[in-house]
């Protein structure tokens, strides 16, 4: 392989492994303003300990989601100095926002979040979880302004001519609020929402699958599944939005998600499919002129399609972005439904009862993960043959001294060294879990005393569990 490719393989495998992180710091985050909100107003001590087990959980994936994200700003430098130039100035800006509203307001409450138990006030406290959410929710706003401005530029003009080309920022709120930014933006959070809520329902089911601290459980999963539902209607809408704005900015990249060649024809839109770039061919189970109807309301209206497109300006990969896509969409309905058939359940009283269901959600955390990274996919492979939409191509944005030798020696490195990082992190994560929300170092305190409590609270009418 050349260069390039081994380059954009080395970049989307440590940004997907660095990208497992960010969405579930997010996510937890919000459950556990929501936890420890409830025990603020109840004084309910399963909302304390419930808040107090998820923090050491959050602790330990902002410790590795900062460890990964370390290695992809150098990659910048060292397999794309080309890009590194053309875009430094909107990046700069972006990054450098992010580092001073983001990180060092979430940075800077983590330590009370953590360690400020029992040393400042509870509403104090209750102050450094939603500060440090809304750190981590900060911090995704400017990477994905900095990511969306490759999309959808705005704001910029260029200065210089061939290889010492670069974009200046002319407007900065243009830059910031180009075309794609607030709708990507809002995606990422529906997703990260989910990525939290549905880590928060896997473990609670788990544990009340184990019989183990069965007051807690059911309320925590309550807590999240509330979460997810909203945010898994929200992700609907918010994508809706997103493949619009792809419509109307990318129209390379709409045609290869649903697989669309002729301009001439309406736009089915597919289920589920296959796609044969060579015959230019889509086979598979779709909604007749779907796709058109979704972009100009009317069903026979033509969308153009890879066909009005120079080859060279047009996606490589179109069955890898079809079956990305797809994939995406699937998870997303699926989530839905879930949601709501466990609301339905929550309404009925019978929410708990179902054991397959419990065992379905403690797998279920696997499935927004894998929505985040293949919509990310997605994303920027569609994008290509480009790194910034129609003014930079991806083969022109490499770093001349590097080799393709290099490239994948410093690949195996990383990926040796990342999975070396992902078994800690399962094994801190399965010994905290395992552990449980309770110490045992007091009477009062054990499992088995708390446990008995609950068994006592469940029973009782006024039991927010």
């Amino acid at each position: 392989m050349d260069v390039e490719i081994l380059s954009r393989i080395q970049f989307a495998f440590t940004i997907a492994f660095h990208y497992i992180y960010p969405p579930l710091s997010i996510g937890l985050g919000l459950v556990m303003v929501l936890m420890e909100g409830m025990y603020l107003k109840t004084g309910d001590v399963i909302y304390e300990k419930m808040t107090r087990f998820w923090v050491k959980i959050f602790a330990l994936i902002f410790g590795i989601g900062v460890a990964t994200g370390i290695v992809m700003e150098f990659e910048f430098g060292t397999n794309w100095a080309v890009y590194s130039r053309y875009v430094g100035d909107v990046f700069g800006s972006a990054l450098a926002a992010e580092g001073i509203f983001a990180f060092a307001l979430e940075s800077g409450f983590l330590g009370i979040l953590i360690f400020g138990w029992n040393r400042v006030g509870p509403r104090v406290h209750f102050f450094s979880t939603i500060m440090v959410t809304l750190g981590s929710m900060f911090s995704a706003i400017w990477i994905v302004v900095a990511n969306s401005w490759q999309q959808t530029p705005a704001g910029y003009h260029v200065v210089g001519e061939g290889m010492d080309a670069r974009a200046e920022i002319t407007d900065f709120w243009a830059m910031v609020f180009n075309p794609s930014s607030v709708d990507r933006i809002l995606h990422v959070w529906s997703g990260s929402f989910l990525a939290g809520a549905f880590l928060v329902t896997s473990v609670s089911a788990w544990y009340l699958l184990k019989g183990k601290y069965i007051g807690l459980s059911r309320a925590s999963f309550k807590i999240a599944l509330t979460v997810a539902l909203a945010a898994s209607l929200f992700q609907l809408f918010t994508g809706h939005r997103s493949a619009d704005i792809v419509a109307h900015h990318q129209p390379a990249k709409l045609a290869a998600m649903e697989g669309h060649f002729d301009s001439l024809a309406v736009a089915d839109m597919y289920l589920f499919g296959w796609v044969n770039k060579e015959e230019q061919t889509t086979s598979g189970v779709s909604i007749p002129g779907g796709l058109s109807f979704m972009i100009h309301g009317d069903f026979n209206k033509p969308v153009p399609g890879l066909t009005s497109i120079p080859e060279k300006d047009r996606p490589g990969a179109v069955n890898f972005v079809f079956q990305t896509y797809h994939t995406m969409i699937a998870i997303g309905m699926f989530l839905i439904a879930l949601s709501l058939y466990a609301a339905f359940l929550w309404w009925r009283g019978t929410l708990f009862d179902k054991r397959w269901l419990l065992w379905l959600y403690v797998w279920a955390v696997l499935l927004p993960q894998i929505a985040n990274q293949v919509g990310w996919y997605t994303a920027e492979v569609g994008r290509q043959p480009w790194v910034v939409y129609k003014l930079l191509r991806t083969s022109d944005a490499l770093s001349e001294a590097v080799t393709a030798n290099q490239v994948l020696s410093s690949l195996i490195l990383f990926t040796l060294v990342y999975i070396l990082l992902f078994a800690l992190f399962i094994y801190l994560l399965n010994k905290k879990i395992t552990h449980g929300p309770y110490d045992t170092h007091s009477e009062d305190h054990s499992p088995r005393h708390l446990e008995m409590a609950e068994s006592v609270k469940s029973s009782h009418p006024a039991n927010p569990s």
